[in-house]
């Protein structure tokens, strides 16, 4: 009799132990994990942290409108720090130890680019939202991105310039230093259609560029072309006006910002950006708004690409109907959803496709001149 009261408590522990992991399994599948690497501290946080704030703004969204098939989405961060080999660490451990099914993610393309490759090998879904460099998708299969690539902004505004503005002659500012520079510099040169008066390079130590303004100055160039982030322009935009140049100065991304400590310098000049904040469409204004009520500031274009990204990844998920990464990879491919940066398709590298906003500055703010493609 002892030895069947000790069997049928071992069988009743036994149920009890098994019937808890069914409940835990149960519980685990109504949880979507989603990786996030972004630098929110170092030099770069001014990026990671808009990204980070978007991105987490775009989960709340979610969750809020039902999650995902009706599974919550836990959006998991790491900062990197802007970081590759940080960055392939903290990868590791979002799939082996947090269990992500997707990555957003990273933010820079130097980290984006080693990480691609991980992603491939472990069969996650990866969307950066603002890694440009044209060389972070091709050849993998599970890799995307949210941002256009630097050569096709450079030719958009080589096109804008010679259509638009009908200019007829150029000079190309060129960071000989920064792989961003010269990727639109020579982009641009390859497609503007007028004369190509001089092509000026510099480093990135550089803070005097009299030198250079002086040899173009007899030259009078309809346009300038500035292919570097804002704090670079707003020293040279601030040379030319003492210096009495009077082209149209014209720019890339990196100028996000720029209306921050050098509006005045570049007043009436025309850049390429992912947004306008001054665009009116429902999409944007509502998430400007969102943005704005929760975190104080305008969200700038980075934060924008975030939010987007997220909304993009939590889509493909759903339209899977699956946590497998082989069927969400194909569901990103066949994405084709409005968006605040945009209309987003993508190509067969896994590069968006949509227009590009020209940006203006007038009176000292920013407005949406043009939307402009290939």
């Amino acid at each position: 009799m002892k030895k069947l009261l000790t069997l049928g408590l071992v069988l009743i522990m036994v149920v009890t132990l098994f019937a808890g992991c069914g409940k835990e399994e149960e519980a685990s599948a109504e949880i979507v994990k989603i990786g996030m690497l972004a630098p929110t501290s170092g030099d770069l946080a001014v990026y990671g942290q808009a990204v980070f704030n978007a991105g987490t703004m775009a989960v709340e969204e979610i969750n809020a409108a039902g999650g995902i098939n009706g599974a919550t989405v836990e959006l998991i961060h790491y900062d990197n720090e802007g970081d590759p080999t940080k960055s392939m660490t903290l990868f590791s451990k979002l799939v082996d130890e947090d269990g992500i099914v997707a990555l957003v993610g990273p933010v820079i393309s130097g980290t984006s680019l080693v990480v691609g490759p991980l992603a491939e090998e472990a069969g996650i879904p990866m969307l950066s939202p603002t890694a440009t460099n044209p060389d972070v998708t091709p050849g993998l299969d599970y890799v995307f991105r949210a941002c256009y690539i630097d050569p096709y902004q450079g030719r958009v505004v080589a096109k804008f310039a010679s259509e638009n503005l009908s200019a007829k002659t150029a000079v190309i500012f060129k960071n000989v230093s920064n792989d961003y520079s010269i990727g639109l510099a020579d982009a641009f040169e390859s497609a503007f259609a007028g004369d190509m008066l001089a092509i000026e390079g510099y480093t990135g130590e550089d803070n005097d560029f009299n030198a250079i303004i002086a040899k173009i100055a007899d030259m009078k160039p309809d346009v300038i072309f500035l292919p570097d982030y804002f704090n670079v322009v707003g020293l040279i935009a601030k040379q030319l006006n003492e210096a009495g140049v009077e082209a149209t100065l014209l720019g890339g991304d990196g100028w996000d910002g720029i209306q921050g400590d050098y509006v005045e310098e570049v007043e009436g000049a025309f850049f390429a950006n992912h947004y306008a904040t001054t665009d009116e469409s429902e999409i944007v204004q509502n998430f400007i708004t969102s943005y704005e009520e929760q975190f104080g500031e305008v969200p700038n274009a980075l934060g924008a690409l975030a939010y987007d990204a997220t909304k993009v990844m939590a889509e493909a998920i759903k339209e899977a109907g699956s946590t497998d990464g082989a069927a969400i990879k194909d569901a990103l491919a066949k994405t084709d959803i409005d968006a605040v940066c945009g209309h987003i398709t993508f190509d067969d590298n896994g590069d968006t496709v949509k227009a590009i906003s020209i940006i203006t500055i007038t009176n000292g703010e920013l407005e949406l001149e043009d939307k402009v493609s290939e």
